[in-house]
């Protein structure tokens, strides 16, 4: 009896251990309040622009947003940029034009560049291909107000590097709380006051990381806002057909159930 006992007490342990393993080998993620979440959350035109500036002068040197159309930068719900100051930062950039056999200048028709560097991963659908929440948070209701947590991994990610780092293969890797695994062979991109806000906002680590990760939820998702409205009428919708189903059915049927 003893000895079953011991048996299973030391089965439960190395149970235990090895869901605590699993789970710290995901990273951690922490929850962060952005304006789009929940079912009636906007977009911040402002966090946008911002995210946006964050992006164009740190991230962009070696990733891209391929898939992003660059006249949506004007788009409401989005950057809202003006016409021309979209056709100015399209221009910053060149693209190689097949039918001119040379490179040109951008214009908003074209999308953004790709990324610069083979290792360096596309950023167009980062937000929605990475699910920062895991377990019980990431189904269910809680999706419905917290999203699958995409740009809180991000954050988590850019503000989760701890300074350890080592060398492997001839590879450097950074130690990151929230990268699976801990490591990462991405050096820290972010370290605060890395850019000067036009708004005076704060550009402090968290903040920086908090705009990129709303900019990069709007290019993988920039109708969520026409997307959250049609949803919302349509409930209304079926609210006010399911109400005029019932009241109809009452009148219907109430001769017949009054008859004895």
């Amino acid at each position: 009896m003893i000895k079953k006992l011991t048996l299973s007490a030391i089965s439960a342990l190395a149970l235990t251990a090895g869901a605590a393993f699993a789970a710290g080998s995901e990273g951690h993620t922490h929850d962060v309040d952005f304006s789009f979440e929940g079912p009636f959350g906007k977009f911040d035109q402002n966090q946008l622009q911002r995210g946006l500036q964050v992006y164009t002068e740190v991230c962009a040197a070696c990733h891209g947003l391929k898939f992003v159309p660059l006249r949506t930068l004007h788009d409401e719900g989005g950057p809202a940029l003006p016409e021309d100051q979209v056709r100015a930062y399209a221009a910053q950039t060149e693209i190689f034009d097949a039918e001119l056999d040379d490179y040109r200048p951008r214009t908003p028709t074209d999308h953004f560049a790709e990324s610069g560097l083979e290792t360096a991963p596309d950023l167009s659908l980062m937000a929605k291909s990475r699910a920062g929440f895991h377990g019980p948070a990431g189904t269910g209701l809680a999706q419905l107000f917290k999203g699958i947590g995409g740009p809180e991994y991000i954050v988590s990610v850019l503000a989760g590097y701890t300074g350890e780092e080592k060398t492997e293969a001839g590879t450097t890797y950074y130690e990151n709380t929230a990268f699976p695994g801990g490591w990462i062979a991405m050096a820290p991109p972010l370290y605060g006051e890395d850019v000067e806000f036009a708004d005076g906002h704060s550009n402090d680590l968290h903040h920086e990381a908090e705009d990129v990760a709303a900019f990069l939820m709007w290019a993988a998702e920039p109708k969520m806002m026409a997307r959250k409205q049609a949803g919302f009428t349509g409930v209304l919708f079926l609210v006010l057909l399911s109400v005029l189903l019932y009241w109809t059915n009452k009148r219907i049927w109430a001769p017949v159930k009054g008859k004895k």
